[in-house]
This record gives structure tokens, sequence and C-alpha cells, in this order.
């Protein structure tokens, strides 16, 4: 496919910037997204698969390039090659990496895995870009044919400008959001020597969370956002003696902003909410916490208040003093600014994906999916959540020893008189608490 000359590089989104600045020796924000199918993988196959997708993607298979002043994207010229996988998920990236290729194809048997650098694109992007990379390969190894349907894009036809755009910059309010906010408790524990990263999955019936939302008036996400702060609520109550020194329970929720702005693009367009709690007022019921969080991302996530949010990130973008600030300076400030900032107001985040869902053509080879979240850069933890085919998923990614926080989640999960079903990537099984 021949590519449009205007799709030869890209300015980084607003959210973006932020990412290559606040990069580190240990940590690269990555996500992943897995498809384990029934049969084994064809190496052959699946090279020739990413070859027909990636031009398709622009700005998703690309590379992070350095300019004077800021980084840019530009779309990779050959496919990357394919992996063997890790010992476990996420492992690091390096600049060298992003800058021959930011995301990942790899492959375990009947597993195929992308991982993606955050700058790229977000979960909602991601999943579209690999559901279409799913497509391609399915098509070429059983000669058949796979509707553009839920989120799956042809690659026979061209890269569109508004899957591109920079949705931040077109749909900013004419005034600022307040950035002032208290930081949350952080969970401490033992870090992994190595860098391994656990990871634990929680599964369960869709159609039961389903209902008991229902019955509490909400949606998944809040219900399932005030379980987990249940829990972070009951392990802080267990570590810290001493009600002084609580601090708030916070989990950022990512909001997608595309459905809210009328946006189809496939770069980074997502904002977030952050409900809250104090410790110091005693203990919350779940029906408390549930009312909580519906009430805040209620009245939060409306068009206007998060015009007003993008406004507050991209107004600095505009002024042209910090434009022609050279990039290594704006890199020691944004670093700056992140390590102070950026992660201390929430617990971890929970991002949801919802219900996964491909052509029926489709469904027939796939056994599962996956959608892990590495861990944050100055916290432990991060935990995501997707159901396909019926089975709710949630996922904890850690990088200590200590699986307390997945104990107490999986307590709530058994009071409420959910069946789970817990599997783990762990050197040492984890040991998952059943109440007596």
């Amino acid at each position: 496919m021949k590519i449009d000359r205007n799709f030869n590089w890209f300015k980084l989104d607003n959210a973006a910037k932020i990412y290559p600045a606040s990069h580190s020796k240990y940590w690269s924000n990555l996500f992943r997204l897995s498809a384990t199918l029934y049969e084994q993988v064809d190496l052959k196959v699946l090279e020739q698969a990413i070859k027909n997708t990636i031009p398709r993607f622009p700005s998703i298979a690309a590379r992070l390039s350095e300019g004077l002043f800021w980084y840019y994207l530009r779309p990779v010229s050959e496919p990357p090659a394919i992996m063997a996988e890790y010992s476990y998920p996420l492992a690091y990236m390096t600049k060298k990496e992003m800058k021959t290729c930011a995301f990942r194809v790899i492959v375990y048997r009947k597993r195929i895995a992308v991982e993606i650098f955050h700058a790229l694109t977000d979960g909602t992007g991601g999943m579209i870009f690999f559901k279409s990379l799913l497509a391609e390969y399915l098509e070429l190894k059983h000669k058949i044919e796979i509707p553009c349907t839920h989120g799956i894009l042809s690659r026979k036809e061209q890269p569109r400008h508004y899957e591109i755009e920079d949705s931040f910059l077109k749909n900013a309010a004419p005034v600022k959001e307040t950035r002032k906010d208290t930081d949350a408790w952080k969970i401490d524990g033992t870090p992994e020597e190595d860098g391994f990263l656990n990871i634990t999955n929680f599964q369960m019936s869709s159609d039961i969370i389903r209902d008991m939302a229902r019955a509490k008036k909400v949606s998944v996400n809040t219900f399932l956002t005030a379980v987990l702060m249940k829990a972070i609520l009951n392990l802080q109550f267990d570590l810290i003696q001493n009600p002084k020194k609580y601090k708030p329970v916070k989990v950022l929720i990512p909001i997608n902003l595309r459905p809210i702005f009328g946006s189809r693009t496939l770069r980074n367009f997502a904002l977030y909410t952050i409900p809250e709690i104090d410790p110091r007022l005693g203990d919350y019921s779940l029906d408390e916490i549930i009312n909580i969080v519906h009430h805040k991302v209620g009245t939060y996530a409306t068009k206007k208040n998060m015009a007003k949010m993008i406004e507050t990130n991209v107004a600095d973008e505009r002024q042209l003093a910090l434009r022609i600030v050279p990039l290594f300076i704006k890199n020691i400030v944004m670093k700056m600014v992140f390590n102070s900032v950026g992660e201390k107001k929430s617990c971890l985040s929970f991002s949801n994906l919802g219900e996964v869902r491909v052509p029926d053509e489709m469904m027939q080879y796939i056994d599962r999916i996956d959608f892990i979240l590495g861990p944050q850069a100055q916290a432990p933890y991060n935990c995501s959540a997707y159901s396909y085919r019926g089975i709710l998923n949630v996922t904890f990614s850690r990088d200590i020893k200590e699986a307390r926080l997945e104990n107490y989640f999986f307590r709530e999960l058994q009071r409420l008189g959910v069946e789970v079903t817990v599997q783990s990537n762990q050197r040492q099984e984890v040991e998952i608490d059943v109440l007596r």
C-alpha cells in the first residue's frame, strides 16, 4: 500500500508528550494485548499479516524520533521481527528499542501478543490495531473473509486523516480546570530485584457481575472500582495502626473521550477521573463507595468538564516560550513535574476495556484475550479489566513480592458470593486466602 505523504511523521499527541520524558531505567509505560488461539501460531503467516497490517496504522506501527524541540513519531519502514516470549510480560523497553520500533509482536505457542509504548496510542486504539492484525492473520491462515466490524479496520484501505488527528487540540475548552489535588496512599512492598512483573488474573462470570451492578443501578466499571477501593481501604486499615497516618484511597479511572466528542482517532484520547474516600472518617460500606464513585464519574465525565481538563493540558503546549525551549530542557522539566505530581494522586489506575467483541468468523479461532497494564512508575500496582465470551477478567500487575492487595480483592469478591478462578505467573504460586 502506498502511503500518503502526510503520514510520514507525526507530532506526539498532547497526552503522549509526557511519556518519553518520564521514561526511566526501570519504567517504560507499556501495555499488552494478547490472544490465545486454539492452534499453534504459524510464524510465517503472522510475519505476512504484520507486513500487510502496519501500513494501515502509521501512527501505531511507529518508532520514536527525537527532534530539536519535541519528540515525534515516524512509521516503521519494515515490520518488526517477531519475538519469543520473555520470562514475564511487559519487559523493560529501552529508548534504543523505541527508536527502532515502539511496539513488539511476541509469540508463545498458541498466543500472539503486542506490547505497545503508550505514546503511540491508548487501550482503545491499541485494541483496534490488535484485532485488525488478528483478522489479517486468520484470513491468511484459514483462507476466510472476516468482516470489518467490531472495530476491525480493512488492511486494504488507506489510513484516514481523522484516525491520526490529535483530538485533544481539537476539543479544548476556553477555560482551564484546576490541577490541585491531594496525594493518595501508596502500597509498599519488597521490590522484585530483577524487575520481574507478577501478574494475577481473576476470572468470573460477566453476567453475575453485570447483574450485581444493575441491582445497585450502576455500571460494571463503577461496581468493580468500588470493590477495588474497598479492598485498598481494608488493606490500609490492617497495615497502618495510627489513624492519623491514613491517606486517601483514590483510584484513577481512564475515560475514553471518543464517544463524548465524536472522535475516531487512533491516537491517545482519554482523560481520567479519580474518586476518593478518606479513611480518617472511618470505615465505608461497599454501598457508600459505590455511591461516591457513581456520582464522581457521572458529574465529572461530561463533555464540558472534559473539555476544561483538555484545555489545562494543552495550554502550555501553545505557549511560544515553551515551544522554543530545546527538548533536553523540556525533558528535565516534564520529568520533574511527573515525579512530583504525576502518579501521586492515585493508589493505582483501573482501566476497563469493557466487552471485547469480534466477528463470529474470528471467535471460533480465539480461546481468550488478555489486557495487561504495566505498574505505575512510582507505585507497585496497576489493574485492568475486560470481558470476553461471558468471562470477566480482572488483572493485577505488580513489581513487588507481596500479593496483599490481590488477597483483599479476592476477599471482597468472596463476601459478595462471586465464584472466582485465579491464575498467576508468579515464581511461587500466589496464596489467595479463603474466608473461613
